[in-house]
């Protein structure tokens, strides 16, 4: 083992012990042995690269010991990660106190405002990136770094695959700011306040102050966006170290938890801990309950699916809405509730939430502590009396914050965010008014001409997998102006495409198969009849099975696909939302289990 107390201190002490400093067999395994690029020669290349290290000042008694990589996503383009290098320093520090040698290295860095055509398009690349990275140098264990939507769940993709031990650090949650006396906080309010501003309820001086006081500090939004969502899905996942997914960016609990994190890491390295014996099927139900439990994301089940994936495990999205159904919605928080992500924290954060999910979780699950969850509860801190996480008998809403939606619209299956939505328009039925696409939307959203009532249903078209690319979160259509104007706050909106875990609203996402590629969104026309009943349910377009059929069989499917790089790839090779828009080839090459399971 590289870490041993035992091993040579330089290459002299091998010598005289009679063993050859250079022999590759004896590192074969693990610290700078570990993937040694081929020259013909192993003990040359152990050789070489002691060698090139070594210029950067290390000695034989560093190299010796476990090598623990520090995934590094510092950008100046993503703000959510501005403390990723005092984060790096903290780990840092935490690895060398267990007696391991850090390294930390670059991958790219994903921000969801600043990725173009959107954050999901690169979500894979960073995912490849991140396992290719970690292949290709030798670690004993890596820590990643993330924090922005699309990091998290692209790092733990990518440490899926690559199978080395991993353990997740995030960036944490930014802090909230002041508007007028009132507290704000991205992005929940971001929407919030420019949808009063489309409304004309605000005026442009007042929303250029408002938009300084948003995002209070670095840091990822500070409500249960898909960020917040992520971090607490990966800390029921068992792959982050306990109580790490709620402390704020910039406190000093951060930079503790990260410090705990590179003490953890090394132990992982030294015991083999890796992520298939963590990341196992009952840990995933682990995370979808604890999904349904926080209101979270939509996307986070579009996440945790590709996570699954990478290691054979499907989600039936049919289970998850069995589980929707008796797992209550417990965090009061934006935009489920009312609070923000530091309140979380303060009330004891994701410890505090399992207590109370305890009945309902496999105990036995094992965490990056190398304790299962069961035992990481028991030594969590007591409970205490606060209002942000409910207790199990008295939730903020009464079932999961998720329900899966099929119908003659959506065979594969549509999801919407119950929890975050108007409880009138759960049960609905109204006319179709559509856009083709998200430029037909743009040109046509805010034109006073628009034939668009208050009880109509957006339905907008080819913003899924292939046909943005990407499934930007375009699914959060805009009011449009006129009804804005006249005090509209929602409406039913249908879309093959995601919106922000941060968006509130009647939203009907996810629509499998999506349009772009011939589903049944693609034939719906203006004037149609719609019907949503949450209830049962449905998403159903109120024309007859041979209507449905004619339309297709009329109409030509021209799937997007493009010429070279990046983008060739990804249209070539995405899956639908239900597969979690992986890659197909990154995926397992065959489903060893299915969960959630049947009770």
């Amino acid at each position: 083992m590289a870490g041993s107390h035992d091993s040579p201190k330089d290459p002299s002490a091998s010598a005289q012990a009679g063993q050859d400093p250079f022999e590759p067999a004896q590192d074969a395994e693990n610290g700078l042995g570990k993937g040694l690029t081929n020259y013909g020669d192993k003990g040359f290349s152990l050789f070489l690269r002691k060698a090139f290290i070594k210029g950067a000042g290390y000695t034989d008694d560093a190299l010796s010991r476990p090598v623990i990589g520090i995934v590094n996503t510092n950008s100046s383009y993503n703000p959510c990660h501005g403390n990723a290098p005092q984060l790096v320093e903290a780990v840092k520090r935490g690895v060398m106190l267990a007696g391991g040698l850090p390294v930390d290295f670059p991958t790219i860095s994903v921000h969801e405002s600043f990725s173009a055509p959107t954050s999901m398009y690169l979500r894979n690349l960073m995912s490849m990136d991140t396992e290719e990275m970690i292949r290709a140098q030798p670690m004993d264990a890596v820590v990643l770094i993330g924090g922005c939507d699309k990091t998290v769940p692209a790092q733990l993709m990518g440490a899926a695959s690559a199978g080395v031990p991993a353990i997740q650090l995030v960036t944490g949650s930014m802090l909230t700011g002041s508007h007028r006396g009132e507290r704000v906080g991205a992005c929940t309010d971001c929407r919030r306040y420019w949808g009063r501003y489309r409304a004309e309820e605000i005026d442009a001086p007042e929303i250029a102050d408002v938009n300084n006081q948003l995002v209070a500090s670095v840091g990822t939004c500070s409500v249960m966006g898909t960020a917040s969502t992520m971090a607490c899905l990966t800390e029921a996942l068992g792959m982050m170290v306990a109580g790490g997914a709620s402390a704020p960016a910039v406190t000093a609990d951060r930079v503790r938890v990260a410090e705990r994190t590179g003490t953890t890491a090394v132990a992982m390295a030294r015991s083999g801990l890796t992520p298939e014996r963590i990341l196992t099927g009952r840990a995933i139900e682990n995370a979808i309950r604890v999904l349904l439990a926080i209101g979270g994301s939509t996307n986070g089940i579009v996440h945790l699916t590709a996570i699954a994936g990478r290691l054979g495990i499907g989600i039936d999205l049919a289970g998850l809405d069995r589980m929707s159904r008796e797992t209550p919605v417990l965090v009061d928080l934006k935009p489920s509730g009312q609070h923000y992500m530091e309140d979380f924290h303060a009330a004891g954060g994701m410890p505090a939430l399992l207590r109370e999910l305890r009945p309902l979780l496999h105990l036995d699950t094992l965490t990056v502590s190398g304790r299962t969850l069961g035992e990481e509860l028991d030594a969590a801190p007591a409970p205490f009396a606060q209002e942000v996480i409910r207790p199990f008998d008295a939730p903020i809403y009464p079932v999961g914050g998720l329900a899966v939606l099929r119908g003659n619209l959506a065979p594969g299956g549509a999801i919407i965010k119950q929890s975050a939505a108007d409880p009138v328009l759960m049960e609905h039925e109204g006319r179709a008014v559509v856009f083709e696409d998200a430029e037909d939307m743009a040109l046509r959203i805010d034109d006073d001409a628009l034939d668009v009532k208050a009880d109509d249903i957006l339905v907008l078209k080819r913003i899924g997998p292939t046909g943005a690319p990407g499934m930007p979160e375009a699914g959060y259509m805009p009011i449009p102006r006129k009804l804005a104007r006249a005090g509209v706050k929602d409406m039913v909106r249908i879309s093959d495409g995601r919106m922000s875990g941060t968006a509130a609203g009647t939203i009907v996402l996810h629509v499998t198969p999506e349009a772009a590629i011939g589903g049944p969104l693609a034939h719906v026309r203006n004037g149609d009849r719609i019907r949503l009943s949450v209830a049962r349910r449905e998403i159903s377009l109120l024309i007859d099975d041979a209507e449905l059929a004619r339309r297709a069989a009329e109409h030509e499917v021209v799937r997007p696909a493009a010429e070279r790089g990046y983008r060739k790839l990804f249209l070539a090779t995405v899956t639908q939302a239900d597969q979690g828009v992986d890659f197909d080839f990154l995926r397992a090459a065959r489903t060893s289990e299915t969960v959630p399971r049947k009770s």
